[in-house]
């Protein structure tokens, strides 16, 4: 019994984490302070009471709906609070108790962030990627494994190539893909997003949610035009995290599966 209070607490803290999460996804595209004023409601302005902001479990005492107005309360509240908390033991679980787990623990959490607000406006902010970009070169350089040899801490080296290759792949591709398509191919938003990733896995992290990445976008774009038609739109924002979050937790066996084929 002992050994699964370290995870329900770990589930704890990610729900409530997550809560916060919507508060970012909800006002970083809208230029809000994430700090002031408290948690609101969208349609009627009434402040969320603290009993009413419990995460996972308000949304379910309160029938999906706001107290006031009793307007429908999106779907996607609980799933980002959901997605954080099984995140949280997830990595736990991976990595055990050790000081990388806290960073992988804020850089999935970043990743979730990203990932509605591509998919709500389109953009991936730079109040997460260009602070992530630092913040991730220094912890490389000290504190986190590289993914695909957990015995070894990435290094300075390592790291600054991974945010160099992030940084230039997908600026390169930007570049070409504008030539060739006589428009906009990627934003800026997905260049800084990958030089992040660069500097906190590596290089070869960079590659393998690139193809991990694409290879998501393509089965799910091949759906979409056939389902909407050409005119659909698709970020491909969460389908870097997508790739980027599998690369972290099993990037050293898929390597291992790979090279003994």
């Amino acid at each position: 019994m002992q050994s699964i209070i370290p995870y329900i607490l770990a589930f704890i803290v990610g729900a409530t984490i997550g809560s916060f999460l919507n508060v970012c996804i909800y006002r970083i595209p809208k230029n809000l302070s994430i700090i002031r004023p408290s948690s609101r409601c969208p349609s009627c302005n009434m402040p969320v009471r603290p009993y009413d902001n419990v995460p996972l479990l308000s949304y379910l005492f309160l029938g999906g709906r706001c107290r006031f107005c009793k307007t429908r309360i999106s779907l996607r509240y609980p799933l980002v609070e959901f997605l954080n908390a099984a995140f949280y033991p997830a990595v736990l679980w991976r990595f055990g108790p050790v000081w990388p787990t806290l960073f992988y623990c804020v850089f999935c959490s970043a990743l979730i962030v990203i990932t509605f607000i591509d998919l709500d406006a389109q953009i991936i902010p730079d109040s997460i990627t260009l602070p992530g970009i630092p913040i991730g070169l220094l912890a490389g350089s000290f504190l986190l494994p590289d993914p695909f040899s957990r015995f070894e801490v990435l290094g300075l080296k390592a790291s600054l190539i991974g945010a160099a290759a992030g940084f230039g792949i997908y600026l390169f591709i930007a570049e070409a893909g504008s030539r060739i398509f006589k428009k906009e191919a990627m934003g800026g938003g997905d260049i800084k997003m990958m030089a992040m990733v660069g500097a906190c896995m590596g290089w070869k992290s960079v590659v393998l949610t690139t193809f991990l990445g694409s290879l998501s976008g393509s089965v799910l774009g091949l759906f979409l035009m056939i389902s909407k038609g050409r005119g659909a739109v698709l970020p491909f924002g969460p389908f870097l995290a997508f790739g980027s979050l599998i690369t972290l937790f099993w990037g050293q066996e898929i390597l291992i599966w790979y090279l003994a084929r």
